[in-house]
């Protein structure tokens, strides 16, 4: 549920004076309350503009998030995290995972929506190619590297199993030889 800006002034008004706002119907009590603790807290610490509803998300860039987790990791609580951004803990929270799990490449912000269907409509620009940020750069030189020691490892592969097919069809031509000679001394006798 969405509040108005002059429903959470008047929330953290009379919490100020030590009174709750009457809870709204369908609001379970205790958590209405710490909507209002929440409110004051950002109050407190970002101004009273903080409770306006914003136009537009903020966009945090990948240090500020990696940052963020770092403060949590060395023993902030996410909600002590959230009131000094100003967001939610939930997005906090979603850092954090994201970091567990795929590490500083997590919180890389992604394109969002779904893929269009059309791939030739899309205009591309191929005489310019875009810039790449440092860390970019060096997954780009990281990876480079990897493939070329995967190319290697491949030619190796390959060059093992040549010389084994020509030993292996040595050793049957040998093989055959032997035979033969046999079957030629057999006969004779």
């Amino acid at each position: 549920m969405k509040y108005s800006y002059e429903f959470k002034k008047n929330c953290i008004e009379l919490y100020k004076q030590g009174k709750w706002a009457d809870t709204p119907r369908g609001i379970n009590k205790y958590y209405f309350r710490n909507y209002i603790r929440r409110w004051y807290n950002l109050v407190e610490t970002h101004g009273i503009e903080i409770l306006k509803h914003k136009s537009h998300n903020n966009s945090f860039s990948v240090e500020d998030k990696y940052n963020s987790v770092l403060e949590v990791v060395k023993g902030k609580s996410t909600y002590q995290v959230s009131i000094e951004l100003g967001i939610s803990e939930g997005n906090i929270q979603n850092w954090i995972n994201n970091y567990k799990i795929y590490g500083y490449n997590g919180l890389v912000n992604k394109k969002k929506g779904r893929k269009s269907k059309n791939t030739t409509m899309k205009k591309t620009n191929i005489h310019k190619p875009k810039k790449l940020n440092e860390f970019e750069r060096e997954e780009l030189i990281r990876l480079r590297a990897e493939n070329e020691y995967i190319k290697a490892e491949n030619e190796i592969i390959k060059k093992e199993i040549a010389l084994r097919e020509k030993n292996y069809a040595a050793q049957l031509k040998a093989k055959k030889q032997r035979l033969s000679k046999n079957s030629k001394k057999k006969a004779t006798d």
